[in-house]
Formats: structure tokens, C-alpha cells, sequence
């Protein structure tokens, strides 16, 4: 099976006056989001862009051949692939303007977001999921109560700089993670000249609102241009009210780590599709469904900074920092765990026994329907069938 990589080398050699822009390029772009471009690529209205392959050399010039630590959880070949699309005729001369990275404690927000000039009349605004911080994980929590948090107030900011700066060009925007969250976001909330302005939106296994967007004026006017592709076992794009039209991509993962974009399999200028989610993914999407609607929004704001709190009890920022030290980390968490007031200890242990029992009803439940629900009919047929015999036997 083949890859995000895979494709560089398949179709790196097409321009897009040749292979149009697709849902793979979209993917690619969501990727690059996730780099550190600080001094590399200009801010927003501060500079011209910067050709990828130039930014490229100045990037790993920056961290001298040695090898590049992108965090627990995100994917750590996403340097590789800005090597493959330097090298590249149809990435290497795009162009790479707006780098714009926000990290604020105080107010749990984790933002970045870059723009790259595609060189077909567009530009592709591609916002950062979730990286390796600490906050960054605390504001997705924060997404479970909150309407708005302070990233998708920042991507519409975003969204409404760049359209300044590039007054004449076709927009696609997308990301992957939090990032697709905060470009379906931006795009919703856009005023409808911008709206007009835009091909498509991305949205890669990025998670749902605490309220709908569905049927509001606003989605209604871009709906149909909002790109939501999913893994067959999804989770994080099945969190949340979500859209209702998804599209589902093969994964060569397992669980969770199939939100890994780099597990999707492409075939060609197009993801592998699925005509649904796996069992495992129905499985998952009733699990956080019922588990969702066991918290009220209050209940989830007090487990979201509990959670925290016992996470960076140990003066970790990073889940690096976590993992650094493991026992020092654990026997922190542990103490601080302890010192918090039994309500709060009984709503942390409480919320997570009852996500780890209701996908264990739900296995227990996809067992019976799919597995002995039918070996139960087939073994009454050949018992009606033993009866019949013995009737004409008589």
C-alpha cells in the first residue's frame, strides 16, 4: 500500500497546469503546518513569500543535518516530507508566506497557521492541529464545553489577514487535526464575499463543535464545498458534532494511531475510499457519542482541568517533557491526583470508568449483532430442517 510519501514520487513530477490540485495535495499541505518556520517565512503582511525549496534548506540548515524531534504524537516524518517536496517540480517552487505561531498559558490557546501561494491562481491557508504542548492538548479538551475557543477566534483573524494580503486570489483552506476543526470554522464564519472566494475546505480528522453549524445561513452558503475525510476507525474526527457528510480513507493503522495522515493510503491523485467506517469505527463513534452525553458542559469543564492540572502538576509544558522522565512524572501526577477534593477525584476516575464501560457494552453489543447474532439463526435452520426430516421419517 502507498502513501503521503509514496505520491511525492509518484506525481511530484506533474505540475498542476497537468494534475490539478486533490485531496491528497490538500493533506500534504496540512502537514507542513506543523514545522517551525519562525524566522524562515515571513508573518502576515510583513513580507513576500518564500519558495519551499529555499525555505526548505533554510530549515534543515537551522538544525544541522541532526535528526529533528517533532513530539510524542506528531508524526515525525513530516520533516522527510518537506525534503520530498523541495525536490519536487510540483511543490518545490510554491511559495510559503503568513508563518504566524501563538502559545499563551494563561489563556489555553495553541495556534499556528501558514499560507502557500500553490502557483494556480490559489492559495492554501493550512492551520496546525494539536502538537506535543500541554495547552495545546487542554484547549481541545476545552472544545468539549466551550462554543468558541481561542484558536478558531484566532483562524477567522487569520483567514481575514491573508484574504487582505492576497486580494485576487481562489482560497482553499484545510489542516488536519484540530487544524481541519479551525478551517471549517474559519470558512463558516468567513462574510460571504470571502466565502466566494473559496475552492474548498479540508477538514483531516479534524474534531466537531459542542454546537452544530448544520443548517445555520452561513454553513449553508459552503457546505457543499467542506471536505471532511475521516480513517475507517476514526476517533478524533468523530468527537463532537461533526458534519454529517464525511468521507472515509483506508488506514494501514490500527486504533487511534490511524489519525496519523501518514497512515492513509492513496491511490493515484486520490485517497483509498471506503463506502463506511469499520465495525471498530462504529464501535468508537457510539462509544464518545454516549460517553459525550454522560457529562454535562459544566461536568466536562471540571474533568478537562482537573485533567490538567494533574498533567502539568510536574512543571511539564510538553508530552515530551512527560515522557522524559516517566517515574518523576507519574509519582507527581499521582500525588497531585490524590490532593485534589474527592468530588473532583470521583468525577476524573468516574468519567473515564464510564468511557472504558461503554465500549466494552458496545464490543459486547457488536459481537452479538455481527458475530453470534447470525451463528444463533443458522444453527435454528438446521435444527428446523433436522425436525422436518424427522416429521417425514414418521
Amino acid at each position: 500500500m502507498a502513501n503521503i510519501m509514496d505520491y511525492l514520487g509518484w506525481r511530484g513530477d506533474l505540475p498542476f497546469s497537468v494534475s490539478p490540485f486533490n485531496e491528497v495535495d490538500g493533506l500534504i499541505l496540512a502537514e507542513l503546518s506543523f514545522l517551525n518556520f519562525e524566522g524562515i517565512v515571513p508573518p502576515p503582511e510583513l513580507g513576500r513569500g518564500v519558495p519551499l525549496r529555499d525555505a526548505a534548506e533554510a530549515y534543515f540548515k537551522r538544525h544541522n543535518g541532526g535528526e529533528i524531534d517533532m513530539g510524542v504524537l506528531v508524526p515525525g516524518r513530516i520533516p522527510d516530507l518537506l525534503c520530498g517536496m523541495a525536490n519536487t517540480v510540483r511543490f518545490g517552487e510554491m511559495r510559503l508566506n503568513g508563518y504566524c505561531e501563538l502559545l499563551d498559558d494563561a489563556h489555553e490557546q495553541q495556534f499556528a497557521a501558514l499560507t502557500v501561494e500553490v502557483g494556480d491562481g490559489s492559495v492554501y491557508i493550512a492551520y496546525r492541529g494539536t502538537d506535543d504542548t500541554i495547552v495545546g492538548w487542554k484547549e481541545d479538551l476545552n472544545m468539549s464545553y466551550l462554543e468558541v475557543i481561542p484558536s478558531q477566534t484566532r483562524s477567522l483573524e487569520y483567514l481575514g489577514r491573508m484574504v487582505r494580503q492576497y486580494p485576487d486570489e481562489k482560497l482553499r483552506i484545510g489542516g488536519h487535526s484540530k487544524g481541519g476543526n479551525l478551517a471549517v470554522y474559519a470558512a463558516v464564519k468567513a462574510p460571504a464575499a470571502v466565502q466566494d472566494r473559496i475552492l474548498q475546505v479540508y477538514n483531516n480528522d479534524g474534531p466537531g463543535f459542542v454546537r452544530s453549524f448544520a443548517g445555520t445561513p452561513e454553513h449553508a452558503r459552503i457546505a457543499a464545498r467542506i471536505r471532511t475525510i475521516v480513517p475507517q476507525s476514526s476517533v478524533v474526527g468523530q468527537l463532537l458534532e461533526h458534519e454529517q457528510s464525511v468521507q472515509v480513507v483506508q488506514s494501514d493503522a490500527e486504533g487511534m494511531m490511524q489519525h496519523n495522515g501518514f497512515s492513509w493510503q492513496v491511490l493515484g491523485d486520490h485517497f483509498v475510499h471506503l463506502d463506511g467506517f469499520s465495525r471498530e469505527g462504529k464501535v468508537i463513534d457510539e462509544t464518545l457519542e454516549s460517553w459525550e452525553e454522560t457529562l454535562s458542559p459544566k461536568q466536562r469543564e471540571a474533568f478537562a482541568d482537573a485533567l490538567y492540572t494533574v498533567m502539568t502538576a510536574s512543571g511539564a509544558r510538553t508530552l515530551s517533557d512527560l515522557n522524559g522522565d516517566r517515574l518523576k512524572s507519574a509519582v507527581t501526577m499521582l500525588k497531585t491526583y490524590s490532593n485534589l477534593d474527592r468530588e473532583t477525584r470521583q468525577l476524573l476516575s468516574g468519567s473515564l470508568r464510564a468511557l472504558v464501560g461503554s465500549y466494552a457494552r458496545n464490543v459486547a453489543d457488536d459481537v452479538q449483532k455481527n458475530d453470534l447474532e447470525p451463528l444463533r439463526r443458522k444453527l435454528e435452520q438446521q435444527l428446523r430442517k433436522k425436525g422436518k426430516r424427522g416429521e417425514r421419517k414418521k
